[in-house]
């Protein structure tokens, strides 16, 4: 018996577009032999069950079904791909965990402190992972440039602390800048960090573990043609060279992918998720950890897959499936 797969897209950030791309993508990879695929669009109180054979129709929150012609429909997984709020954040991890619904991302706490890049980075510190000097500043603090720069120096990177896609992310050259920057940031989000700039080369590495099985892809190094990955980098064709497998030498794509593994377990991660770093100065400095990676046709992870021998399908399959196995413990 087929089953019913809610792909859950949309969100209430700036990364919204970017969301329904993956969506719509996700949404041709799945097996519809295997399973009835509904997309359900979340933004704001308003979700909405999108199809091509029928008109919209509202999903009742009280149990995550929907009606149509006096039959109802219950959904055997959720696949979030949401990224932001709030399926990045914890917040709908939370629902169905009390309709105990299965979802395919991270729990509650995990989604709930990687989002947070502050939390994310402090949870880190003991395990001894290199991490570039930051600053963090909230809605209604003093600012004061000249004690950020001490931490930070300059080039920095002022980024709003929960968010992704590089909104409200500004690379500051200049002290007489960084007020504006930040700024920018705070339209994001209500707490700003301010990174140190370190020079050197991108890496991104994405993997999905199960119990019975890590599958951990190879490394793609990010080769920016604007000033940083910025949003226009990361979706526009051509606007920056995603090489995968990465130039790096063996060793490097080797601990890249050991310390993801270790990453993903230290947070007890869970589903398709996707580590950022900079190599430099012979040390990889974890930047962040993106639990809902993108997955539009842009995206890097399913370049990864392919890389790796796998079909992006059949990752999917087993991250849907490894979600109904852990719902049932």
């Amino acid at each position: 018996m087929k089953k019913n797969i809610a792909i859950v897209a949309g969100g209430d950030s700036s990364e919204y577009i970017v969301s329904i791309k993956s969506a719509e993508q996700v949404s041709k990879w799945l097996d519809k032999e295997k399973y009835n695929v509904y997309t359900i669009i979340v933004k704001g109180t308003e979700w909405i069950v999108k199809s091509e054979t029928f008109c919209d129709v509202i999903i009742n929150k009280d149990d995550f079904s929907f009606t149509l012609n006096n039959q109802k429909t219950n959904f055997d997984c959720a696949l979030i791909i949401i990224h932001g709020t709030p399926g990045e954040d914890g917040k709908l991890q939370g629902y169905f965990d009390t309709l105990k619904i299965p979802y395919t991302t991270s729990n509650t706490l995990a989604s709930a402190i990687t989002f947070n890049k502050i939390f994310s980075k402090n949870y880190l510190k003991p395990f001894n992972i290199p991490i570039a000097n930051y600053f963090v500043i909230k809605a209604g603090d003093t600012i004061d440039a000249n004690q950020i720069l001490a931490i930070t120096g300059l080039p920095c990177f002022v980024k709003p602390n929960c968010g992704g896609s590089s909104f409200g992310i500004t690379k500051v050259k200049e002290k007489e800048k960084l007020f504006e920057a930040i700024e920018v940031a705070f339209k994001e989000d209500h707490e700003v960090i301010i990174e140190e700039f370190l020079d050197g080369t991108e890496l991104t590495c994405g993997l999905i573990k199960t119990s019975k099985k890590s599958f951990i892809f190879p490394p793609t190094e990010i080769v920016s043609k604007n000033e940083f990955f910025d949003y226009e980098a990361k979706y526009t064709k051509g606007m920056a060279d995603e090489i995968t497998p990465a130039r790096i030498p063996d060793d490097l794509t080797q601990e890249v992918q050991n310390l993801s593994s270790q990453i993903y377990d230290i947070f007890q991660l869970n589903g398709i998720v996707r580590v950022d770093y900079i190599f430099t100065n012979n040390k990889l400095y974890f930047m962040e950890v993106n639990t809902v990676p993108g997955m539009s046709a842009a995206s890097i992870v399913p370049q990864q897959i392919e890389a790796a021998g796998f079909k992006p399908d059949d990752i999917f399959e087993i991250a849907i499936e490894d979600a109904i196995e852990r719902h049932k413990k």
